[in-house]
């Protein structure tokens, strides 16, 4: 399972509907993702707007295409686009910042000698 941690930016005058929308995500949205491949997903939100999201998925690739083929996904992130700054001509669900994985303390203990 690959770990992926993302960036975006939430326009500050729209956090507290952001956070109120993702309080009661749609449900068939919810389903679309599990099926989608993407597990163990979080979104972390800064009160200044950074948003930090977390999901492990055999592919953030596969996981993305899985997702442009359900109906649901096209309505959530036509409705989601207007809450982030700067996307172009991206979709919340493809225009985040990948960040890169520097540590994680599971994979070095696992190197450790006995």
């Amino acid at each position: 399972m690959r770990r992926v941690c993302f960036q975006l930016q939430v326009k500050p005058d729209r956090i507290d509907e952001y956070t109120r929308r993702h309080a009661a995500v749609w449900p068939d949205m919810l389903r679309a993702l599990a099926d989608s491949g993407w597990h163990n997903y979080s979104l972390f939100l800064r009160p200044d707007g950074l948003l930090i999201g977390y999901v492990e998925t055999p592919s953030l690739e596969d996981a993305q295409a899985a997702m442009a083929r359900t109906e649901v996904n096209g309505r959530w992130q036509a409705e989601m686009a207007e809450f982030f700054v700067d996307l172009g001509d991206a979709s919340p669900d493809t225009g985040f910042v990948e960040l890169q994985e520097v540590f994680h303390l599971e994979d070095q203990l696992g190197s450790l000698p006995d």
